[in-house]
């Protein structure tokens, strides 16, 4: 399954007691539909108020899916404007999307000046500017490092910090007398509030309070203390997901 959802009204992708999450809502709606408890796996686990402007989930059903347009329609129209349901591929059964993913993008976007319409779904550059050139220098070191120590939530329940970065930078938009600014990163996988804390740090170093060197210190320390905080939710997005056989 293909989908896409505004984080904003959810805590998150994962269920979780006492709390509306995207999982859940999915669940709901496509167990109704086919007149049975199904499951639904996702990809990875958004933090409560992060987006994914794509997302895939796996589902196991023994019923036959003649019409999987009419399946999406009937799911859009249960998940209400805040969910968006684009597609139902067939796999093999043992398809998995979590762990046969082999690479996730996230986004995480910026602005400057002043906008009624970005706030909503982007964090507001400070008046006095960023220096993105430095934090895209900063940002390059990502990828030849493997411990994101520094920049995991504590005491999750993630069995091992080790992440293999393989893009990492800053790239400008301009619109108007305004700009846009747009943080890629690409991983194997992502722990826990791992990008809100690697764009905060990067934002440090952007703000000049803290130097490229120093930058890769916070990565050698592997101690979350050490880097900068995390940033705002709203503005990040999970972007893609890829696998071997789609």
């Amino acid at each position: 399954m293909k989908l896409a959802y505004r984080g904003a009204p959810y805590h998150g992708w994962q269920i979780q007691p006492n709390a509306v999450s995207v999982q859940e809502s999915v669940e709901k709606a496509l167990s109704a539909l086919l007149r049975e408890p199904t499951p639904v796996v996702g990809a990875g686990r958004t933090d409560t108020g992060v987006n994914a402007s794509m997302m895939m989930a796996h589902f196991d059903t023994c019923r036959e899916i003649a019409d999987r347009a009419g399946m999406v329609r009937a799911l859009c129209s249960m998940l209400g404007p805040d969910i968006a349901v684009y597609d139902i591929i067939p796999v093999h059964d043992d398809a998995h999307a979590r762990f046969d993913a082999v690479s996730r993008t996230y986004h995480y976007y910026t602005y400057s000046g002043r906008s009624p319409f970005l706030y909503a779904l982007a964090w507001q550059e400070p008046v006095a500017g960023l220096d993105f050139d430095a934090m895209n220098r900063a940002a390059s070191m990502l990828l030849e490092v493997d411990d994101f120590t520094s920049f995991a939530k504590l005491h999750s329940d993630a069995k091992t910090n080790i992440c293999r970065v393989t893009r990492a930078e800053w790239i400008e938009t301009v619109a108007g007398d305004s700009s846009r600014h747009t943080f890629v990163i690409t991983a194997d996988r992502f722990l826990r509030n791992m990008v809100r804390a690697v764009v905060g740090t990067l934002v440090d170093v952007g703000r000049g309070k803290l130097t490229v060197d120093g930058f890769r210190k916070v990565i050698d320390s592997r101690d979350r203390c050490a880097a900068g905080t995390s940033m705002p939710p709203h503005p990040l997005f999970l972007h893609d997901i890829r696998y071997p056989y789609l």
